[in-house]
């Protein structure tokens, strides 16, 4: 075993949490060392570019490393990825996940994915940077739903100082002014005299069309509460901040900003070894947390690994080389490797003192497992809308996201799409491959709405020339989606635990999950689609989300409730595992994050979260990482 140098702070990963630590912890002069599994930051994105061109599926993992899914033949895995069906196959998806025994949709698939890679999972993430309304830190003490574990150790005053720190180190672009319609609606305040980092970005056509066809319209099954559209304030440019150029519209925030318009973690973590203070080691896979008799972390061990000669740069398929594992010391450490794998690193690292891994007194870490469950709906607008421009998304409809009927059901936000019907249903490709070979599979040649024609659709002529463009330019300037993100519920039998059987490419256990949904978050759903209904109707756009169809009913993440078929998919938000809270009995930290167990350890993260509530976690989990980054400069004296 090789010993490292001792470090102020070591740091497990390199992702938003990790770097901000690091950064707030570098300036105070401290000696940081951060280990992160994956490969190092590239000098340019031009290869993780052509990767993604030349990617069939255009999934948010689609540019970054390893290229192989074999977790034999990687160090470094990602999640499921479910377009490949693969999600029960131990042999193709890292994550663990056995075929479900009982009825949907108390068994569900996972349907998130992770990167692991320098700067983290925001390379992949939209953007969004919504804050936390009040009563979505206290939903027992107001709402009475879940327990009291689910009600946050911090109050929302602090908090909101905290996320003008985030959204300043984000470069948030919005408009208070724009956002003050929510305070009515929702609680949503902000500290006297703040003003966003950057303008708003300018709303698209959609959003325009989709916000002049709602007005006035109310939800009978949302308390009434007016349905309207709101700018969403976003983590990329609308002018020049950060040495960062102006968003230029290129519609694939996920997976990739090809500009670096989008705000990423290699941002903060660039900005944190500019002090000449942070030390990372990439290619470094965490495997043990190290305690002492007297209960303190006392190191982390890792495994380096290397890619095999001859291999791409942005991964490869033969078997990576682990080496000898070694061992970094610090005074304190810091976990920020997201909500799965923080689960994993503490479960891994039991033994005789802590025999249900580190910081897990309370056996709440991996439980709770949370992601925002979608409900996706589309629809062909009357007028052309001109989608497949911007950013994949720049408004919302934020009014619904509280109220009084979230003591019996989940609430949700909703998200306009700008990208037509990508996410549906795979377009321009699909239409356009439609009108090519006379086919009807997205619906549109010709025009056969499921409610008025059941599966299968009728089919039109094959066309060419003329007559093809007039049909698209018809077609795919009409289209576009809503994507209700709702909220879920914190269950423990939704969790991670070790897979002991099944190991990654460097001989460690994988994470297997254990995942559904309860009727709290199921009556969510039954909600989303009333009122994304309700929308379109309003609007006079033709619907045609369709999720009755033989092919709907072989995909994954399909179930029926209350005799109404869906199909759940993932927002890519990972949520819980290791909650934080005011007793030790019930959660894993306290509110700066520190765990209860071992005073010289920081869990960070959006795996620290009580309840998901519904707005995208990034804003918050940064928010929280400045709160621990000070506990973690209090504790060593600073």
């Amino acid at each position: 075993m090789v010993d490292q140098p001792r470090y102020d702070v070591v740091i497990v990963g390199t992702g938003i949490a990790g770097s901000i630590v690091a950064l707030q912890l570098a300036l105070a002069g401290k000696r940081v060392c951060m280990i992160e599994a994956g490969i190092a930051v590239p000098d340019n994105r031009s290869e993780y570019m052509e990767t993604f061109f030349l990617s069939n599926a255009k999934t948010p993992e689609s540019p970054y490393p390893p290229l192989t899914l074999d977790p034999g033949q990687q160090p470094a895995p990602r999640a499921t990825i479910l377009g490949l069906s693969v999600w029960t196959d131990p042999e193709k998806s890292y994550l663990i996940q056995p075929k479900p025994e009982t009825p949907l949709p108390q068994n569900l698939p996972f349907a998130s994915t992770y990167e692991r890679v320098g700067g983290g999972t925001t390379w992949h993430w939209l953007g969004t940077s919504l804050r936390l309304v009040p009563h979505d830190l206290e939903m027992y003490s107001h709402y009475k739903v879940f327990d009291a574990a689910a009600d946050w150790p911090i109050g929302y005053e602090e908090l909101s100082l905290l996320y003008g720190k985030a959204e300043a180190e984000i470069g948030v672009s919005a408009s208070v002014a724009q956002q003050a319609p929510l305070e009515p609606a929702i609680g949503l305040t902000y500290p006297s005299g703040y003003q966003y980092p950057m303008n708003p970005i300018p709303p698209s056509v959609v959003d325009q069309a989709v916000s002049q066809g709602v007005a006035g319209l109310d939800s009978p099954i949302s308390d009434g509460k007016p349905v309207f559209v709101t700018p969403t304030p976003a983590g990329r440019n609308s002018q020049p901040y950060q040495d960062r150029r102006v968003c230029a519209g290129n519609t694939n925030c996920i997976p990739i900003c090809p500009i670096q318009a989008k705000y990423d973690a290699t941002v903060t973590l660039g900005k944190a070894q500019d002090t000449g203070k942070v030390t990372v080691i990439n290619q470094a896979v965490a495997c043990k947390v190290l305690t002492d008799e007297n209960g303190r972390i006392s190191g982390i061990q890792y495994i380096p690994w290397v890619r095999p000669a001859g291999s791409a740069a942005t991964g490869g398929s033969r078997d990576p080389a682990g080496g000898p594992v070694q061992t970094v010391t610090g005074a304190a450490y810091v976990l920020a490797a997201h909500a799965i794998e923080n689960a994993r690193l503490l479960l891994l690292s039991a033994n005789q003192q802590f025999p249900r891994g580190a910081a897990n007194s309370s056996d709440q870490v991996g439980r709770n497992l949370m992601d925002h469950v979608l409900y996706l709906s589309w629809a062909l607008a009357p007028a052309p809308l001109y989608p497949y421009r911007g950013p994949l998304s720049t408004s919302g409809i934020e009014s619904l996201r509280d109220g009084e009927f979230r003591r019996h059901r989940a609430a949700f936000r909703m998200e306009i799409g700008n990208e037509g019907w990508n996410f549906p249903i795979g377009d321009p490709y699909v239409t356009v491959q439609d009108f090519i070979d006379g086919t009807n599979i997205s619906r549109l040649n010709p025009i056969a709405p499921p409610n008025l024609f059941p599966y299968p659709p009728p089919q039109g002529p094959a066309l060419g020339g003329v007559e093809l463009a007039k049909a698209i330019n018809d077609r795919l300037t009409r289209q576009f989606r809503i994507a209700c993100l709702l909220e879920q519920s914190p269950q423990p039998s939704n969790r991670v635990t070790l897979d002991r059987d099944r190991t990654d490419g460097l001989g460690l256990a994988r994470p297997r999950i254990s995942y559904g949904l309860d009727p709290y978050t199921l009556k969510g759903y039954a909600a989303a689609r009333q009122v994304s209904s309700a929308v379109y109707q309003r609007m006079n756009a033709v619907e045609f989300t369709d999720y009755s169809t033989p092919q709907a009913k072989t995909q994954p993440g399909y179930f029926e409730f209350e005799g109404v078929p869906y199909i759940m998919f993932g927002a890519g938000h990972l949520v819980g595992t290791h909650r934080m809270g005011k007793s030790k009995a019930s959660s894993v930290t306290n509110a700066a994050q520190r765990s209860w167990d071992h005073d010289n350890l920081w869990i960070v993260g959006s795996g620290s979260f009580p309840t998901i509530a519904t707005p995208n976690p990034t804003d918050t989990l940064a928010a929280l990482a400045f709160k621990a980054a000070d506990d973690v400069l209090q504790a060593l004296g600073a």
